[in-house]
């Protein structure tokens, strides 16, 4: 019941807050596509481009590979080869994977 009240407490009360606190005006504009590429209010079951979730999916992979960059770059000199030939398999396996979305068009934008 705790975990229930604080789940309700810090997801309901902000939305409550802001409610009352900033404006509500919803227009075209606003209510417009803007990151996924389709209209977000239409039929649930009408078909979409996936092309946008294997770019995002693209993006979530190169953006873990820059986390997993610096600490590398950073405790190299402790690591030795053996930390580098490591990273330069990690960094191959993600050049194979970019090849592989490049040779099937995913990367292709209409």
């Amino acid at each position: 019941m705790i975990a229930l009240g604080i789940s309700v407490l810090f997801v309901f009360l902000p939305m409550g807050v802001s409610r009352l606190t900033g404006t509500h005006n919803p227009n075209a504009e606003k209510n417009s596509e803007y990151e996924c590429g389709f209209p977000a209010f239409e039929d649930p079951r009408s078909p979409f481009d996936i092309r946008f979730y294997l770019v995002a999916i693209s993006f979530i992979i190169f953006d873990l590979e820059a986390a997993f960059l610096f600490p590398w770059a950073v405790s190299l000199e402790r690591t030795g080869w053996q930390g580098w030939i490591g990273m330069m398999v990690f960094l191959g396996i993600l050049a194979i994977g970019l090849a592989y979305e490049w040779k099937k068009g995913a990367l292709d934008w209409e």
